[in-house]
């Protein structure tokens, strides 16, 4: 009776620690449906909302769904100061460990992708899988070539910074719109895609993209030893062909042989939304791979 009653206390223990409110001033993560644990992450300035309709589609699983204080509404915390970007990709491994989640699978949009290749390569005992939605390890590369170093793109990084951070009113609003409509493709999207932005907090996006076009990630990627799904498109007015685009993607990538690189057709940015039956059709393989 001894030897019961002190495994019912155990399991308690660890189902009250399980329960555990996680709290952070930089993340705040919502939980929805059973089964394995995913974890989605939002791009810049976007919000949970972007994942509504692949959760509903993609039914099974219990996804625990990020959003980046200062975006779409929810105050910066600790990100109104100082850095954004990895610290909070090291929130949401804080949130993996402390939750207890088991080999969760990353999937990211955007600078959701970086914040998953982040986990993953910082925290390679964390993930199961990662899935990166139209993200480049070094977003740099776009500014200033495969070649560039993060001190060459510091004036591109400040100037970036600058523009969002104190961009106002209806100058905002005709640059938000005006950067949307070549990130979607779906036009009844696009009203969604610039209310959160234009509900984000402007310095914490600043930050954060100046910190994005920063970031090397590709040294890192060899960390990673988890399948890899790395989906892509060719953006609107882009000065490359889809097979030169191809080749850069594989170039970026070269340090995560393991990463599959699928390029998706009549999609803009958010590809979740301009081509839900690919993207669904690829997360439900990614998600159900052994």
């Amino acid at each position: 009776m001894r030897l019961l009653a002190f495994l019912m206390l155990v399991l308690a223990g660890a189902t009250a620690a399980a329960a555990a409110p996680f709290k952070s001033d930089r993340i705040a993560v919502e939980v929805t449906g059973k089964g394995p644990d995913v974890v989605l992450i939002p791009g810049l300035s976007s919000s949970p909302r972007v994942w509504d309709t692949t959760v509903g589609a993609v039914p099974g699983y219990r996804y625990h769904i990020v959003h980046v204080a200062g975006f779409d509404g929810l105050a910066p915390g600790a990100n109104a100061k100082g850095p954004v970007v990895a610290p909070v990709g090291e929130e949401i491994a804080r949130y993996i460990a402390e939750q207890h989640l088991r080999k969760p699978a990353l999937v990211g949009h955007s600078m959701g992708g970086t914040l998953a290749m982040i986990v993953a390569a910082r925290h390679p005992e964390l993930p199961s899988r990662v899935m990166v939605v139209d993200m480049m390890p070094f977003l740099g590369a776009i500014f200033a070539g495969p070649n560039a170093n993060p001190e060459q793109l510091a004036g591109i990084a400040a100037q970036m910074r600058t523009g969002i951070a104190t961009s106002t009113g209806e100058a905002r609003r005709t640059r938000t719109e005006q950067t949307i409509a070549g990130m979607v493709k779906t036009e009844a999207m696009r009203p969604v895609a610039v209310a959160q932005s234009l509900a984000s907090d402007p310095a914490v996006s600043g930050q954060a993209m100046s910190e994005l076009i920063t970031t090397d990630l590709r040294p890192e990627l060899a960390k990673i030893k988890v399948p890899m799904t790395v989906l892509w498109v060719v953006p609107v007015g882009a000065p490359l062909t889809r097979e030169q685009l191809a080749g850069f993607y594989k170039l970026s990538y070269a340090n995560a042989p393991q990463a599959v690189l699928t390029y998706v057709p009549d999609s803009a940015h958010f590809i979740m939304w301009d081509n839900p039956a690919v993207f669904r059709a690829e997360l439900k393989a990614f998600l159900s791979a052994k």
